[in-house]
């Protein structure tokens, strides 16, 4: 597999995943998440940018596949500012959904598209400090206002697992009063609507599409739904490779999405090892 030797999946349905990617990689589709799989995890989201090689192993791969689109819970324009995606040779034809969604960059037209804003998230809003206060919320829980959704981090708490746990069940009260769901994530929940998630993108994404295997990574629990999807896709005689991009630093992985990976790799640095990897192997004598 040349450049890919140091990849093995370890289920047959993720080795299978990978061959049909090599065998026709202008009917496969690169997705992936942003936080945890191209840019390292930080205490401040705001801070968050992406790994330095993800553009040029990006740039190197994008132009070999059918499409390469990120999914993310942030805006748009968030992703392609952190990321460094704008006017980036190679990546013309990348697509980053935002808001699980809801939110849609083209590279082509360097434009955003959005939806109408959800109903019950500026309540939420309103509503939301209030709520925390009376939850007793520890020392360096802080909300981060993502325009449709609002997450409450607890990653700077002296104990953050105690102060995530200390607030779920007044969060799920607050987000079920006004038609919101709550999705966990490593010491974070967020506040959103439902039925909007990262495997409904995906499949939006892919709807009319002559694209026939897809790479999903991700690195936490809102990376399921497009887990699910793949999966599906599967099911129904669809070639796919799930990859879990792994906690680096001490922090173990998401079981539950490592567990049903069929490859699992070393944070931001691994996933971009593994692009580079690809688009060498790929692009060879095509």
């Amino acid at each position: 597999m040349g450049s890919l030797e140091f990849v093995t999946p370890r289920t047959a349905a993720g080795r299978e995943g990978l061959a049909a990617l090599l065998a026709a990689p202008g009917e496969s589709v690169v997705g992936l998440d942003f936080d945890g799989t191209l840019a390292p995890i930080v205490a401040d989201p705001e801070q968050a940018r992406a790994h330095p090689g993800v553009v040029p192993a990006l740039s190197a791969l994008a132009p070999l596949v059918g499409a390469v689109v990120v999914v993310t819970g942030r805006p748009a324009a968030t992703a392609v500012s952190h990321g460094g995606f704008a006017g980036v040779p190679g990546l013309e034809h990348l697509t980053v959904l935002g808001h699980y969604g809801a939110e849609r960059w083209e590279a082509r037209t360097k434009e955003v598209t959005a939806a109408e804003p959800p109903a019950g998230v500026a309540a939420v809003r309103a509503a939301l400090p209030g709520v925390l206060a009376r939850a007793g919320a520890r020392p360096g829980t802080w909300t981060e206002d993502k325009g449709r959704a609002l997450a409450v981090h607890t990653r700077r708490a002296d104990r953050p697992q105690e102060a995530l746990e200390l607030l779920r069940a007044p969060l799920a009260e607050l987000a079920a009063g006004h038609g919101l769901m709550v999705e966990p994530g490593r010491m974070v929940l967020e506040l959103r609507p439902p039925g909007v998630d990262k495997g409904a993108a995906l499949d939006g994404f892919l709807a009319g599409r002559p694209l026939r295997t897809v790479l999903y990574v991700g690195d936490d629990l809102g990376d399921l739904p497009a887990y699910e999807a793949v999966e599906r896709r599967r099911a129904a005689g669809l070639p796919g490779l799930l990859v879990c991009s792994a906690a680096v630093g001490g922090e173990a992985p998401v079981s539950a999405l490592a567990d049903r990976a069929d490859l699992v790799v070393p944070g931001p640095a691994g996933v971009v090892e593994l692009l580079a990897a690809l688009a060498g192997a790929i692009g060879p004598g095509r």
